[in-house]
């Protein structure tokens, strides 16, 4: 029995077509959508630490029983964001939120320094498959964009 060709090719394309496509991971979207939410952030530039052995791993063989949420604790120990920018010491527990969309499951790296956008009442920092609320190893100009954001300067996301 013959296999059509258009048949292959549709076999070895078809599975990109159902990749995770994101936007790109913009802090001044992030500030915006804290900012505007009901939900109440603190923002910390600081070292994440928590135990990766519990970040969401996917079983390709049984994907569905990936879950949407897996809360980790964690701690983060630096400065949070205040009028003068960040000054004021912060060290405290929070809750990792690492979620999967499907089988796509975030990453996050343990002792990195993080740009964490934290709810205020849950003391959660989400972070998903297109990035969330933290951002790890932040650049300078990413710092720069919240500082910005935070003084009530421009804060446009940037589209990549």
């Amino acid at each position: 029995m013959r296999i059509p060709v258009l048949s292959i090719l549709f076999s070895l394309i078809a599975p990109a077509a159902f990749a995770l496509s994101c936007m790109p991971h913009d802090v001044a979207q992030v500030y915006r959508e804290a900012a505007d939410s009901e939900t109440r952030y603190f923002v910390v530039l600081g070292e994440l630490t928590f135990d990766k052995r519990k970040l969401p791993v996917t079983d390709w063989d049984k994907q569905m029983d990936t879950p949407p949420d897996t809360r980790i604790p964690a701690r983060i120990t630096g400065k949070s964001l205040g009028a003068d920018g960040f000054q004021k010491a912060f060290d405290g527990q929070i809750t990792l939120n690492a979620q999967c969309f499907g089988p796509w499951c975030a990453s996050a790296v343990s002792g990195a320094r993080y740009l964490a956008f934290v709810n205020a009442d849950s003391r959660e920092l989400v972070v998903t498959p297109c990035g969330g609320f933290g951002f790890a190893n932040p650049s300078n100009e990413v710092i720069d964009t919240v500082l910005q954001c935070h003084r009530g300067g421009a804060c446009e996301p940037v589209m990549r």
